[in-house]
């Protein structure tokens, strides 16, 4: 049974890898779509605002979905969807094209975040200790890759097709076989008892039901962690060529160095969560994402600003993937709907950030801008109780201190 969780745990981390893969392309070659289908600067803001909204609508539909349907099967068959998504938008001619391109991997999109991130819960809840942090640090490995591609693309001039296709040709059918190893929810608390691990049956103030007013803190923590991500991934580019003056190829770094450090900050923090606990890691990334957008803000040169994003990354690294690990705690007996419904609001963050990053920085400076992001990353610090361990009524109807699942203790597999 320990041979199946260590499994379940690889295929899923090979998923969050290649959404990262699949994510990075697309975002970090926006310019050249535009390009491409001759998008016009009015238009382009409709069509990245489209995406999550659809993200949006996915990620609703999945909460449904998930009490008829396993999630591991929704993420077998959604992530296929979102690669042939991404080469159908490099692939096409038309605007219409990539309009439906789009709608497909956004839609798509929004299912595969659940279902990654419910198996990732439920899986954590097994293995008794924090691993939520890793699944994510594979999945910026992931972004790395595929920034790193789509920078050779851009450097080589590759046509969009080209730069996509032998990427979705490799990690399709990888997906589809790795997904023969998916472990559930039912699977994993099955599991997990049989390893002596705790599986809780209730959680909030109802067990099977999600009472949104616990979840909010989460919901406003998820809200502005992506707002904070989604300026990175579409201004950190023009800001470094247009606001501090750097080249055309060095304004593709930030997004790179800014996955790096997310990578190396979130490898790491699965040990920290399980040292000082998830109030403390929570509270210190938010205070060093603020420092970093401080930093981006005053920045007299491009290399400023790198070490700016540097910041960037270390410290919003942490903050989702406890986010959705503090949804499963809350909500043990619901974590799939917990974790669905709190999902959404990571699009809410990405389809506000970026107008609202534009507009401020037309109406009045992209250096002032960036404070804006600043102030709200700070708020979740305040926010950080809601990812303190709770109490938690089991099956014998003892009431235990919830340790393992939050990091403090328990030694896994």
């Amino acid at each position: 049974m320990t041979d199946v969780l260590r499994r379940g745990r690889a295929s899923l981390a090979f998923s969050f890898f290649a959404q990262g893969v699949a994510f990075a392309l697309l975002v970090t070659r926006i310019p050249a779509v535009q390009s491409r289908y001759g998008v016009s600067d009015a238009l382009l803001p409709v069509f990245l605002a489209a995406v999550p909204i659809l993200a949006g609508v996915g990620s609703t539909a999945t909460e449904q979905l998930v009490k008829r349907v396993r999630p591991g099967r929704l993420l077998r068959w959604s992530q296929p969807v979102v690669l042939l998504s991404l080469l159908g938008v490099g692939a096409g001619d038309r605007v219409a094209e990539l309009a439906v391109a789009l709608a497909a991997f956004g839609l798509a999109v929004g299912m595969l975040d659940a279902s990654m991130n419910m198996l990732g819960v439920s899986l954590q809840r097994a293995y008794g200790r924090s691993i939520m942090l890793g699944f994510h640090a594979v999945y910026s490995l992931g972004g790395i890759l595929g920034a790193s591609l789509a920078w050779a693309g851009a450097h080589w001039h590759l046509a969009l097709w080209v730069s996509y296709l032998p990427v979705v040709a490799v990690l399709l059918p990888a997906a589809l076989v790795g997904s023969r190893w998916y472990v559930d929810a039912d699977s994993s608390a099955a599991l997990g008892k049989a390893n002596g691990k705790a599986s809780g049956q209730a959680g909030g103030e109802d067990g099977g039901t999600v009472v949104f007013r616990l979840l909010l803190p989460l919901c406003l923590v998820m809200t502005f962690a992506y707002i904070g991500d989604s300026t990175v991934s579409n201004w950190s580019a023009k800001y470094l060529q247009d606001t501090l003056g750097s080249s055309e190829q060095l304004a593709t770094v930030p997004f790179n160095v800014y996955m790096v450090t997310t990578l190396l900050g979130r490898a790491l923090g699965d040990t920290g969560v399980r040292r000082f606990g998830a109030v403390a890691v929570v509270r210190l990334g938010a205070l060093v994402a603020a420092l970093g957008f401080a930093v981006v803000a005053g920045a007299p040169g491009p290399w400023v600003g790198m070490l700016g994003f540097t910041l960037l990354g270390l410290g919003l690294c942490v903050l989702v993937p406890q986010t959705f690990a503090a949804a499963g705690r809350l909500f043990p007996g619901a974590s799939d709907q917990a974790v669905a419904r709190l999902n959404i609001f990571n699009y809410v963050g990405f389809l506000v950030g970026s107008p609202l990053v534009g507009a401020l920085g037309d109406a009045w400076s992209y250096r002032g801008a960036m404070l804006v992001p600043m102030a709200l990353v700070l708020v979740t610090s305040v926010c950080a109780g809601s990812f303190a361990p709770r109490p938690d009524r089991y099956g014998d109807g003892h009431e235990r201190p919830r340790t393992a699942d939050v990091g403090r203790g328990g030694n896994g597999l």
